[in-house]
């Protein structure tokens, strides 16, 4: 029988993730199955958690939570895989904020949906990102994808707003965010073998397809192609900001003529002018950076998923 350690931020969802924990229990039950729930306590509890779930064998690590725990404990799997512990496989109940990093491995929101995966353990392998710069100079894994510029300034408005959650408190956060961020930085860009330089209201490097609870960033992105969709924002005016919107939420926004859609394996943004504000997996992970970065790592975590 498999083992299954289940990792409860109680905070997530604005406490949604904390008040499913008798469902949660009831499913586990229901189908059976060996499992043990811990509860975080501090930041990185999760990654710490989750490493020695991998440690102690545990066959599947589980995040009952929203982005921010699932990037921690991708990151403690992946501190596992570095040691040697590489046979346990993720797995996710969405029940945060936004649950864009769910969406991007296809899983839906809510509980029992998630358990019914686990139970049906489908499983395939995901591409993981490695982030280098701000906070971070040794580096922060993650596995939805990377803001830098006005999504990361979006975030950073949207974790100050505690009366609701999803796509409406970001898309309330970006109506806000229009009138506080709006002096793009000259950012110097690198990706793979080609150079962009430019006014970026916003640099998307994505591993799944949209953040902020709805907007699609890259559409057709998939989580195991070995490779990143970047969407790229040229300097646009607030009016202009506001037009385009709608085309993000549609997953649309290559039709307009300050967006550029391009692939990487490798990225490098530099402020020439200004700094970069950044977050990966919606958690900060600087508000004034020069320099970041990312770097695509093929095929490393096993991942519980919806069957095609």
């Amino acid at each position: 029988m498999k083992r299954y350690l289940v990792i409860i931020n109680p905070v997530a969802g604005r406490g949604f993730a904390g008040r499913s924990i008798p469902l949660i229990e009831a499913e586990f039950k229901k189908y059976n199955l060996d499992y043990k729930i811990q509860i975080t306590e501090r930041p990185w509890h999760s990654a710490d958690l989750a490493e020695q779930g991998a440690r102690d064998g545990y066959d599947v690590v589980v995040a009952a939570c929203g982005d921010g725990t699932a990037n921690e404990v991708l990151n403690g799997l992946m501190r596992a895989r570095k040691a040697g512990y590489d046979k346990t496989a993720m797995g996710l109940i969405a029940i945060g904020t936004g649950n864009d990093f769910a969406y991007g491995m296809g899983v839906p929101g809510g509980v029992e949906v998630g358990i019914k995966i686990l139970v049906e353990d489908f499983r395939r392998r995901m591409d993981v990102g490695l982030l280098k710069g701000g906070d971070y100079p040794d580096g922060r894994y993650f596995g939805n994808g990377v803001g830098i510029g006005f999504d990361a300034e979006t975030g950073f408005v949207a974790a100050k707003i505690r009366w609701t959650r999803g796509l409406l408190l970001y898309l309330i956060a970006a109506i806000e965010t229009i009138f506080i961020y709006y002096k793009p930085p000259t950012v110097k860009l690198v990706y793979d073998d080609k150079e962009l330089t430019q006014a970026s209201l916003m640099i998307s490097i994505m591993n799944g397809r949209r953040m902020g609870g709805g907007f699609y960033f890259a559409p057709d992105s998939k989580p195991d192609d070995g490779i990143f969709d970047l969407c790229i924002a040229a300097s646009a005016s607030r009016g202009r900001i506001f037009g385009l919107i709608p085309y993000f939420m549609k997953g649309t926004q290559a039709t307009q003529k300050e967006v550029k859609m391009a692939q990487a394996h490798k990225v490098v943004a530099t402020a020439l002018k200004g700094t970069l504000p950044v977050h990966c997996d919606g958690e900060t992970v600087a508000f004034k950076a020069n320099e970041i970065n990312v770097e695509m790592l093929p095929g490393q975590i096993e991942f519980i998923t919806q069957k095609p």
